[in-house]
């Protein structure tokens, strides 16, 4: 980060005050931070504020030039390597996307060369609002990135989509922004599809079958192959994280309904990653009302699931390579070569979750890929981002034929 030049736009929304910190841990971290703020962000927080913490003079009125010798709209869009709108209201993002240059941030918005991310926040229904979602839809179009809000409790009283991403998840989502500039684009060009986390299979409205996945691992390699330059596409199981910048999300719960979502999209993919750990069981009879615990002793009947992997394997076209996921807790080797033969994949990633370090819901791996002809790398402990890293460079690679 250090040497970085990063323009912040800051526009009047209750969300301004957490902007703060973001100035204050991207200046610890060594850049160039330049602030603007609109009048009503100066509602919420004061110019002082900002001023102290990024040590740079802080920029509101067009006209009140502090430099004879530039002009400062001018001179700040020529600044930047990232531009960054936080918070990014309603308004500033329909004045974008409409070209419209009515004040200092948003002129200077429409002067720079430099990538622009969005950090929307507002109440959850104008975040809804079509006309919201078609300024940031013509937006993306323009390249502009976009930082998801959160969803939970917002200052107007709503719960819902439309906070603020934290201070600590805009400046990582930062620090990736630069890695990937240096990062090997190995799928520019290429659509991806990862799967991820678990499946649940309901026994009846307050029980259900499922498994330890955290949806970790998938949602590192989404993120690693969008910084490789692939269009990805995350279809994933009940999990508890955010989504991954410039990845694609569709949320499902049951496997028949990860089944139709990865079988739709297959055929616009060049790489399709299997790591979702789908339920290989589901009940044969789901009771509709709560089941009373009345006797010692229950049966429960199980229907094996679709088997999504084959499915895939069977249909998968001669330029699509189809990376499976086996995790084991004995004879790795034996039961991972015979999934990758059975299911037509390409390779497959396997570990013992019964080994410290490569199990579920943690943050670290070890894992070793397989071809047909056996192994093809062995990786130690390391950390699921770095795993995902190393991965997708495998992946690009043998895509390319190398």
């Amino acid at each position: 980060m250090r040497g970085k030049r990063i323009v912040i736009g800051i526009s009047g929304g209750i969300a301004a005050f957490k902007v703060a910190s973001v100035v204050s841990q991207l200046s610890q971290r060594g850049a160039d931070v330049r602030v603007i703020m609109t009048t009503s962000a100066t509602q919420f927080i004061t110019p002082l504020t900002l001023q102290t913490l990024s040590r740079n003079h802080v920029f509101i009125d067009t006209f009140d030039e502090k430099d004879p010798s530039v002009v400062s709209h001018i001179d700040l869009a020529d600044h930047a390597d990232l531009f960054v709108i936080a918070p990014a209201t309603a308004n500033v993002i329909g004045k974008v996307a409409h070209g419209i240059g009515d004040d200092m941030l948003t002129t200077t918005l429409l002067a720079t060369t430099a990538p622009i991310v969005m950090c929307p926040a507002m109440n959850v229904h104008m975040y809804q609002n079509p006309l919201v979602q078609a300024n940031m839809e013509r937006l993306r179009k323009l390249k502009v990135q976009f930082i998801e809000p959160a969803e939970g409790q917002l200052a107007c009283g709503y719960v819902g989509k439309g906070r603020l991403a934290e201070p600590e998840e805009i400046v990582e989502w930062i620090e990736r922004f630069f890695t990937s500039n240096n990062h090997v684009k190995t799928l520019i060009g290429k659509k991806v599809l990862v799967t991820a986390g678990p499946t649940i299979e309901p026994l009846d409205p307050v029980r259900y079958f499922s498994n330890y996945s955290s949806g970790k691992m998938g949602f590192a390699l989404a993120e690693a192959a969008a910084l490789a330059g692939a269009e990805v596409t995350l279809i994933s199981g009940p999990v508890s994280l955010p989504t991954p910048p410039q990845v694609r999300r569709i949320d499902i719960v049951q496997a028949e309904e990860m089944k139709e979502e990865v079988l739709q999209a297959l055929p616009q993919m060049d790489v399709i990653i299997k790591s979702a750990a789908v339920a290989d069981y589901r009940p044969q009879k789901i009771y509709h009302q709560k089941m009373k615990k009345v006797q010692e002793e229950l049966t429960v009947i199980l229907e094996k699931t679709p088997d999504i992997a084959t499915e895939v394997g069977k249909r998968k076209l001669a330029h699509q390579l189809l990376v499976g996921f086996a995790a084991e807790t004995q004879d790795v080797e034996t039961y991972a070569l015979g999934k990758l033969k059975k299911k037509g994949m390409d390779l497959i990633v396997a570990n013992n979750v019964a080994e410290p370090g490569a199990g579920f819901g943690i943050d670290t791996n070890i894992v070793t890929v397989y071809d047909q002809e056996g192994v093809v790398k062995a990786f130690p402990k390391m950390s699921k981002k770095e795993l995902a890293v190393e991965l997708i460079t495998l992946i690009g690679d043998r895509l390319h034929g190398k």
